[in-house]
């Protein structure tokens, strides 16, 4: 299909279109007027991870395209836990929890839009304004005569949990109704015409829509982006040592764009397209890279997808200290950094302490195997101790330092 609109021109050629609930009216939509839309964050984490990111930048290119973001936090959402394709119910947080990790996520999407006052400036909402106000009769009366159980024991997410003979709680059940609602109440509070999300998410969003067209009979739409994997297949935003977190505080700036720096070749110019500004032409270029080449292009990545997310400052600095990393074997300040008693520690407690493994088993296979080294030197004594000013490197791309408490 040939779009009219700056907005699905824009989506589509980089990338982020796998499902709209009706193309020619969204794009119809979208080319005469200013189309506020919507993507839900749930506030599980103090830090969103990587596997949001393309969430993140598609709320970026709405605001590109001259619309409005608005970034939904799941304040009220959060207390439930959303089941899809989980195996088990999340662990209830509390409020306060919620509220802590809201506040923490907040600061990411200042990196990434631009928010204010004005038609296309970015607005954040949080669904805890009208889901702890339901009354529950009322609730059931208006909005729970729309939804049919049969149908939503049909969407993936709830028959894979059933399917498996796993535990699905009338507490996780109503997780869709209560997103479907979201959708209602933004379409009244905001104007909002227009809800994002990954592609496991298009039940819940259909479910939106058509609350929203029998309530009240407005028109809204729904889009949603292809799961995005690594070429052999793995799950985006996840590695052997964990998430690859979003906030500072979580994951370094260094270690996010060494993240970015080790993509695989096949991925190069898709994550490009997703996950940075660069004009498509440079980007064609760049993925058409053979060989060692291939690496400049995994460095602009990183560069370009660390800039935007901790500043150029960062970027340049994570950068440099790659660099002297690995091209003159010194020690950066920008590595990753833990602080020890004088007496120092154990390599399997520095390992795991600078977040390079996520078990001592870990550790001391890859002792066993040789990766490990303190200082340059192998080391495959588990009993090693590391003293404040080593540097540990945990196979070939992760380092840390060690310093005095």
């Amino acid at each position: 299909m040939t779009y009219r609109s700056d907005l699905l021109r824009l989506l589509d050629e980089r990338g982020y279109i796998h499902q709209v609930t009706d193309a020619e009216g969204l794009d119809a939509l979208a080319a005469k007027e200013v189309v506020p839309g919507y993507i839900g964050f749930d506030a599980t984490a103090p830090s969103l991870h990587v596997g949001s990111l393309v969430q993140i930048m598609m709320l970026r290119r709405l605001q590109q395209a001259g619309h409005k973001p608005i970034v939904l936090m799941g304040g009220g959402t959060s207390k439930i836990g959303d089941p899809s394709f989980k195996d088990e119910a999340r662990k209830l947080l509390t409020a306060e929890t919620i509220n802590a990790n809201i506040a923490s996520i907040k600061r990411v999407f200042e990196h990434f839009l631009t928010f204010g006052d004005g038609p296309s400036d970015a607005v954040m909402v949080d669904n805890a304004e009208w889901l702890d106000k339901l009354e529950y009769i009322p609730f059931l009366r208006e909005i729970g005569q729309h939804f049919s159980v049969n149908r939503m024991l049909s969407f993936d997410s709830v028959k894979l949990r059933l399917d498996r003979e796993q535990s699905l709680s009338f507490l996780e059940f109503n997780y869709m109704i209560l997103q479907g609602y979201d959708f209602l109440e933004l379409s009244r509070r905001a104007a909002c015409r227009l809800q994002l999300g990954g592609s496991d998410q298009w039940g819940n969003i259909v479910n939106g829509i058509e609350l929203t067209r029998r309530v009240d009979s407005t028109q809204v739409f729904g889009l949603t982006t292809p799961l995005i994997t690594t070429a052999d297949g793995g799950k985006m935003g996840k590695t052997t040592s964990g998430a690859v977190w979003l906030n500072p505080d979580q994951l370094s700036p260094y270690d996010y764009w060494q993240f970015w720096r080790n993509t695989q070749d096949a991925d190069v110019g898709r994550f490009l397209r997703l996950f940075t500004d660069l004009p498509l032409d440079e980007i064609a270029r760049l993925e058409r890279l053979e060989g060692s080449e291939i690496n400049d292009a995994k460095k602009v990545l990183a560069d370009a997808a660390t800039a935007m997310a901790h500043g150029e400052a960062a970027a340049r600095d994570a950068a440099e200290t790659a660099r002297r990393t690995f091209e003159e074997g010194a020690a950066g300040e920008s590595l990753p950094t833990i602080k020890i008693p004088a007496e120092g520690i154990t390599i399997v407690q520095a390992n795991t302490a600078l977040g390079f493994a996520a078990s001592n088993k870990e550790v001391r296979r890859k002792l066993d195997e040789g990766a490990i080294r303190v200082n340059d030197e192998e080391v495959r004594d588990p009993t090693y101790v590391v003293k404040p000013g080593d540097k540990v490197s945990f196979g070939r791309k992760k380092h840390g330092m060690v310093a005095a408490a």
